[in-house]
């Protein structure tokens, strides 16, 4: 049975002053109007993790009409506008009450990007969930009871009351940022059928305003994106009129211009483009095949029997590439089997910019070959692939480069940024070409892209540390504690927040239970994206926390790859 507001003033008074865990007395549902509190988890202590919590609005209270919710890319635009918007508040609101978090709330906000997430669900009927943290109030570690009336029964309903509810917005805010999400979707439902990768918009704000401000330039100091008219194709919306923009066809394209000119910013719009984004962000009609991956160089990753053989040959000392393993993988070694892992993962497009790549495995040019024997050289350099990759392997490849012209011969468009602005330079790029042969010997021939990848044993995937039966702390976007091992994911550029990466480290935990009986990788991977799809985030998490954002297939293989403890069944 539910309690009412008189039972939750009257026990906050009766243990006040008492030791910290007599909080755990306000565990349980709590009847507030107009919303229910559930309390599931109260901290031991007033420096431990916050008090994990959530409300929940029924259809009436919450006041969302069924257009708004007409399908789940309608509700996730909606969800994420009311986490955004709750966190943001809760952020305001912010004042100590006391030792340690004392009277924080707080929410994962989920930024420029629009992901389904755990922070705020809405049903198909129009119950709202908001799940978030709150800091009960103490002093030293005594209960301060009066400050947790204040903070339960004053903050949070006027938090809940501003942020929640339809009545809290604007009267187009909600219906807009339902609509915008679901016509990405519909967007991006298109790219396959027309022979696409991507698709800019024009007029779209693709710079940042800094490496860690991922809001949109301002307006003043951003140059609109404008596609070349030869590139220029029109896409379809659910909910608005057409949009014109560039398409960037399946095959290898290059991105070529000057240092400073937009060649990477472009690339990383075109990275972010496989999530959807909020109305205002300047990218919400960017879309990109959902399987891409940006992969780049990392030395000092470790590799587990990965078959690197299409680009590294015999190394020396006899060290089989076709299941190569290293604790401690070198530039070239690492990119080769990043491209690799993204096959096994099914991805359709590589993106790859050589400021992050290694030289020596993306290119060889003549004076080198006829300096270095090519039986003294274990490498056929991606520029002797990318072809293979797309025709026989079926991944486009979209690569900034901007020193090396071999890569002309290769390609079958180019894209130059001139003082941000995209220009076709494919025929000219071909008479260059054409007019200044590099005399380059090329290694295309034939290569064996492996059909199925590896074979995973789920006992080398473990989150158990000491007594803990799953141990797993995100210590930022980059780096995960995953029971007794370290993942580093610095190199995984397309996770986008703490969230996300909270929700990787989980679905890798959950795909150690789909393993063995013959599952390679690619198979496990299915399994979870259909576990995932059928029953959402909370299978990753019983507690049903509000700090999960869903993380694409791809992005938990590239975990994966990155656990030093891997180990092959065979």
């Amino acid at each position: 049975m539910h309690r009412t507001e008189e039972d939750l003033r009257t026990t906050l008074r009766r243990i006040d002053g008492r030791g910290y865990p007599a909080y755990r007395d306000l565990k349980g549902l709590w009847r507030l109007p107009p919303y229910t509190m559930d309390i599931r988890r109260v901290q031991g202590d007033p420096f431990a993790a916050p008090t994990r919590a959530a409300v929940i609005l029924d259809p009436a209270r919450a006041g969302y009409d069924a257009a708004t919710l007409a399908t789940p890319s309608r509700r996730t635009g909606l969800s994420c506008l009311l986490a955004r918007t709750f966190a943001a508040a809760a952020r305001r609101a912010r004042r100590g009450a006391g030792s340690g978090k004392s009277g924080e709330i707080a929410m994962a906000d989920p930024g420029q990007v629009v992901l389904p997430n755990t922070a705020v669900l809405v049903g198909a009927d129009g119950t709202i969930e908001a799940r978030f943290t709150i800091g009960l109030p103490a002093t030293g570690r005594r209960i301060l009871g009066r400050a947790a009336e204040r903070l339960l029964l004053d903050t949070l309903p006027a938090l809940v009351r501003s942020t929640l509810p339809r009545r809290a917005h604007p009267p187009e805010t909600p219906a807009r940022h339902s609509r915008v999400n679901e016509d990405a979707d519909f967007m991006r439902g298109q790219l396959d059928e027309r022979g696409l990768v991507a698709f800019i918009a024009d007029g779209s704000i693709l710079p940042r305003r800094s490496g860690i401000d991922d809001r949109p330039l301002s307006s003043d100091r951003a140059t609109p994106f404008e596609s070349p008219s030869s590139l220029r194709v029109t896409l379809d919306r659910a909910n608005a009129a057409p949009v014109s923009g560039m398409g960037v066809p399946r095959g290898v394209t290059l991105l070529v211009g000057g240092g400073y000119h937009g060649k990477s910013t472009v690339l990383d719009a075109v990275a972010r483009g496989v999530y959807n984004h909020r109305p205002g962000d300047g990218r919400e009609c960017v879309v990109t095949d959902p399987t891409a991956m940006k992969v780049q160089a990392e030395d000092g990753r470790s590799v587990a029997g990965v078959d690197i053989s299409p680009f590294i040959g015999a190394l020396p000392g006899g060290q089989d590439t076709r299941a190569f393993s290293t604790p401690n993988a070198s530039g070239s070694t690492s990119q080769a089997a990043a491209i690799i892992e993204a096959l096994e993962a099914r991805s359709r497009l590589l993106l790859i910019d050589e400021d992050t790549a290694a030289t020596n495995f993306m290119i060889r040019d003549r004076r080198m070959q006829a300096l270095v024997r090519r039986d003294d050289e274990p490498i056929t350099p991606f520029i002797d692939r990318v072809r293979s990759l797309r025709d026989e392997a079926g991944a486009s490849t979209l690569l900034v480069i901007g020193g090396s012209g071999d890569y002309l011969d290769v390609a079958d468009r180019v894209v130059g940024m001139i003082r941000y602005r995209p220009v076709d330079l494919t025929e000219e790029a071909r008479r260059v070409a054409a007019g200044l042969p590099t005399g380059r010997l090329t290694h295309e021939g034939p290569v064996r892209w492996p059909a199925r990848h590896r074979f995973p044993d789920p006992r080398s995937i473990s989150a158990r540390r000491g007594r803990r039966e799953r141990s797993i702390r995100v210590r930022s976007r980059d780096t995960v504690d995953f029971g007794e091992e370290r993942i580093e994911l610095a190199g995984v550029r397309q996770i986008v927040s703490y969230a996300q990466t909270r929700a990787v480290a989980l679905a890798l935990d959950h795909a150690r239970t789909l393993m063995g009986g013959g599952m390679a990788v690619e198979d496990v991977l299915e399994a979870l994206s259909n576990a995932l799809e059928r029953e959402g985030l909370d299978i990753l998490d019983p507690n049903r926390t509000g700090d999960l954002a869903l993380p694409r297939v791809q992005d938990v293989a590239a975990a994966l790859g990155r656990l030093r403890s891997l180990r092959l069944a065979r």
